[in-house]
C-alpha cells in the first residue's frame, strides 16, 4: 500500500493518498523515477496534505512537481506535516 505520492524526482513533499497517525512508517511510490520511497511521519497528516521527505530550512522553496510550491516559513524536519502552518505559497 501507497500512504503517499511523490510526483518528482526532486521534490521534497509527497502528497497523501490516505489519513495517517503520528509515529507510522509510510510507504510511498516516486512517479518519476518509478521507485518506492519510505519515511516516518512525526505527526498527523490527513489526505491530500503533504509530507516532508527530507529537512527544510525555513525560507527555502518547497518543491512538488520538481516546481517551487512556496518557501518554508520555520525549519521544517522530514516526517513533518507541510501545509499553511509552515508555507507560505509563492502565487499569491
Amino acid at each position: 500500500m501507497n500512504h503517499f505520492l511523490v510526483h518528482g524526482k526532486d521534490d521534497t513533499v509527497g502528497v497523501m493518498t490516505v489519513d495517517i497517525k503520528a509515529g507510522e512508517n509510510l510507504s510511498g511510490w516516486n512517479m518519476d523515477q518509478e521507485c518506492p520511497v519510505s519515511i516516518k511521519t512525526n505527526s498527523d497528516i490527513p489526505l491530500g496534505h503533504k509530507i516532508a521527505l527530507a529537512d527544510i530550512k525555513q525560507g527555502v522553496p518547497v518543491l512538488k512537481y520538481d516546481h517551487p510550491i512556496g518557501n518554508a516559513t520555520q525549519d521544517i524536519t522530514a516526517g513533518d506535516h507541510v501545509h499553511t502552518h509552515n508555507l507560505k505559497s509563492t502565487r499569491w
